[in-house]
């Protein structure tokens, strides 16, 4: 028998505000809510057209003049480790990984805001407290695990590094991932996301999602760095090839307009969506 859900998701469009990763842009988004017993096949089937998810909400850069962020995800089969990320994986040899339920703890608060202070002390994160914390992690309708990876060094063990993870039906989805800034020199997170291309391959999963990748974006290019990387492009996957082809430059066509990209997104019930 086959189900279908019975109301088409709503669609809406934030206002714009300044965009976290290009100087004196303007970001606005996509989004949509994901509740209910159909979340799972919501979640599956928009991943795979370029959405990511934050807690109950999935959302997909829709700027009006920039299309520089395409969503960017691993292929498990045809990925081989270049001689740089072997090293990474040889430094990080230490760490123990250790897959839980979506669970917030007061330790990994601890590291996250080590990480912010560190790393993106002026990111839109900076501020959030340790309730913020636990209904990001906590708040998920669908299928998620929280990864950490940790260091028994000098016989103690410390939590280094911590990523929050959806389980879809082809793959796995980084949804955010952070860890301790005094292991940066190890590529710690590098590390993870080659750990999440292990866990993928033996579960038989084609795909690891690694969220947007930027051109031009000193933030977001190191994604460009993995093999066999895709980036969802003129409305289908297709291989990176030379970042160089990419452009972060802006024009009053780049992006269509909303409802006609609102049209073009299919639903697992192929039921029309509205805005």
């Amino acid at each position: 028998m086959r189900h279908t859900l019975p109301i088409a998701p709503q669609f809406y469009v934030t206002a714009p505000q300044p965009c976290p990763y290009l100087e004196g842009r303007m970001e606005r988004k996509l989004f949509t809510s994901l509740q209910g017993e159909y979340a799972e096949r919501l979640n599956d089937s928009l991943s795979k057209q370029g959405f990511r998810r934050s807690q109950n909400v999935l959302y997909r850069p829709s700027c009006a003049e920039c299309s520089a962020c395409l969503s960017a995800r691993i292929r498990v089969a045809d990925f081989k480790p270049s001689k740089s990320l072997k090293r990474a994986v040889r430094r990080n040899g230490d760490l123990s990984r250790e897959a839980t339920s979506p669970w917030a703890t007061e330790e990994q608060y601890a590291l996250f805001r080590t990480y912010l202070d560190s790393r993106h002390a002026d990111g839109g994160m900076a501020d959030m407290d340790i309730f913020e914390f636990a209904a990001m992690i906590e708040e998920t309708p669908i299928r998620s695990r929280v990864i950490e990876y940790s260091s028994a060094r000098n016989g103690e063990r410390a939590l280094k590094a911590v990523c929050l993870t959806d389980v879809l039906d082809d793959g796995l989805s980084m949804v955010y991932s952070f860890y301790d800034p005094d292991r940066a020199q190890d590529s710690l997170g590098t590390y993870v996301i080659l750990d999440h291309v292990d866990i993928a391959r033996d579960a038989g999963l084609p795909y690891v999602y690694l969220g947007y990748w930027v051109p031009g974006s000193p933030k977001m290019g190191y994604k460009a760095r993995f093999p066999a990387l895709e980036v969802y492009f003129g409305g289908k996957w297709q291989d990176l090839g030379d970042p160089e082809r990419y452009s972060a430059e802006t024009h009053p066509l780049s992006t269509d307009p909303i409802a006609e990209q609102v049209a073009r997104i299919s639903l697992p019930d192929t039921r029309p969506t509205s805005i």
